[in-house]
């Protein structure tokens, strides 16, 4: 991992590598450097073997002040060129290569969330928000409208009525309400949101490593299908892990199960061999 990197920060800890929006003196808004960095610190870790969870956080006590308006807009404005390059990392990293990563992703939210930030809070797995953490699409409240792909990540996230509240209406939230509405998993108070954020970490690192990434992709691609396409889908994908899935999960599992009778599948996972 490039230890040159300024505007992101790596951390990994037993399986987990935390990824840190290191922009604390702008709240984590998100530049050029930041997208870049960010594309290419993903795509590191998505092959990575000691990486088994990625988490993704904002240091110095924000998850992400959104798109940073001087660098990412205005600084673009007359550099064509350069902007279609920034603007493909920051949609390849936020979006395409978050949303089917080969790896378990959490964001773990405390601070401002706000506009673009939505992007990768949805394209992660799953989210953790701190109570009071602060979440705003207040776009409305300055001019233009939630861009990018936050408007249909948010449509598609929770129910329509309170997407369009809070994008026309642009009133800040909390964590609670970010749970309530279906943005986040859970929120608790943020002096443990970092232990109840490991804590998801090690539960999803107990499952089979290829029958958590077919679920996690499979979940993703059968929400745009219909019935018959998500039945074909889901049979071929399961035949696909049988023969592809390097710890025989299928057979590990049921054995365990029928003939060793060592778990309960209803309360816990199969116990990984080899």
């Amino acid at each position: 991992m490039d230890s040159a990197r300024q505007c992101v920060k790596v951390e990994k800890e037993d399986g987990i590598s935390w990824v840190w929006l290191n922009r604390p003196e702008k709240k984590n808004a998100m530049s050029p450097q930041l997208h870049l960095e960010m594309d290419e610190t993903l795509a590191e870790l998505e092959t990575d073997p000691e990486t088994k969870v990625v988490i993704v956080a904002g240091a110095g006590g924000n998850f992400s002040a959104g798109q940073d308006l001087k660098e990412y807009f205005r600084g673009l404005d007359q550099n064509p060129a350069g902007a279609k390059r920034i603007r493909e990392a920051s949609n390849r990293w936020r979006w395409g290569r978050l949303y089917m990563y080969d790896k378990p992703t959490i964001s773990m939210v405390e601070g401002y969330c706000a506009g673009g930030a939505f992007t990768q809070l949805l394209a992660t797995d799953f989210a953790v928000a701190a109570d009071d953490a602060v979440f705003s699409l207040s776009e409305v409240n300055w001019g233009i409208i939630p861009g990018g792909v936050v408007a249909k990540v948010v449509a598609d996230s929770v129910l329509y009525r309170h997407g369009l509240y809070y994008a026309c209406l642009g009133e800040a939230f909390d964590g609670k309400e970010a749970t309530r509405i279906g943005l986040t998993n859970f929120s608790v108070p943020k002096e443990q949101l970092r232990e109840k954020t490991v804590e998801l970490a090690k539960k999803l690192m107990a499952k089979s490593p290829a029958v958590l990434r077919a679920t996690k992709q499979a979940m993703r691609m059968v929400r745009t299908m219909d019935i018959q396409q998500a039945g074909d889908y889901l049979a071929n994908r399961s035949l696909a892990l049988k023969a592809s899935d390097p710890n025989k999960s299928y057979e590990t599992g049921l054995s365990q199960f029928l003939d060793k009778k060592s778990f309960k599948p209803f309360f816990e996972p199969f116990k990984k061999e080899g």
